[in-house]
C-alpha cells in the first residue's frame, strides 16, 4: 500500500492550488495523510479526490477542520500501528510532543508535522516522520511530502522537489 504523508499546507494562504508534484504523487495512493495546519476543510475534501483521507488538526486549523478531524489518531493499517499528530504545544521539542503524545501506545510511526522540517529517524523501535511541508517551506531548501509504503514491511521516505507550482 503506498500511502501519501502530507503536513503544514497552510491552503489557501501559502498556495491556492497543490503543487504538481504532489497531485502527481497522489495517484494511486491508498491511503493520504495529513498531519495538521490544513487551515481550511476545502484541503480535506480536495484530497478525498485521490483516495482515503486520514489526519489530525494543528494549530492553525479552525472549527471546520476541528469538525472533521481530531488531535490525534491511531491508525493500525495491514498490521502497522500509525499515530498522527501535529506536535503542536509549550516545552520539549516537536519531535519529543510528538512522542509523547502515544506514550504507552507504541506505534510502530509516528508522523507529525508543526516544523516543516522534513526528518526521519528512529527512537526505539518508533520511526518517526515529518514530511516537511509541500507548500511553505521556510528555511528548507526544498518543498516536501512523505511517502509510506507498506509490504511485508513499513518503509518511509521523503519527496523533494523545487517548485509549488
Amino acid at each position: 500500500m503506498k500511502i501519501i504523508v502530507l503536513a503544514d499546507t497552510h491552503m489557501p494562504r501559502m498556495s491556492k492550488k497543490l503543487p504538481e508534484a504532489l497531485r502527481s504523487g497522489l495517484k494511486g495512493a491508498g491511503l493520504i495523510i495529513h498531519a495538521g495546519d490544513w487551515r481550511t476543510a476545502d484541503l480535506y475534501y480536495e484530497l478525498q479526490q485521490y483516495g482515503r483521507v486520514e489526519g489530525v488538526s494543528g494549530n492553525v486549523d479552525g472549527p471546520d477542520i476541528k469538525q472533521l478531524v481530531p488531535e490525534k489518531k491511531l491508525l493500525i493499517i495491514e498490521g502497522f500501528k500509525i499515530g498522527i499528530v501535529h506536535g503542536h504545544g509549550k516545552r520539549l521539542t516537536t519531535e519529543k510532543r510528538a512522542l509523547a503524545a502515544f506514550d504507552g501506545e507504541k506505534p510502530d510511526v509516528i508522523v507529525f508535522g508543526h516544523s516543516h522540517i522534513p526528518s526521519l529517524s528512529y527512537t526505539d523501535e518508533t520511526l518517526l516522520f515529518n514530511p516537511g511541508s509541500p507548500t511553505d517551506k521556510r528555511r528548507q531548501p526544498r518543498y516536501s511530502y512523505g511517502v509510506i509504503t507498506i509490504g511485508e514491511e513499513l518503509k518511509a521516505e521523503h519527496i523533494f522537489f523545487d517548485s509549488k507550482e
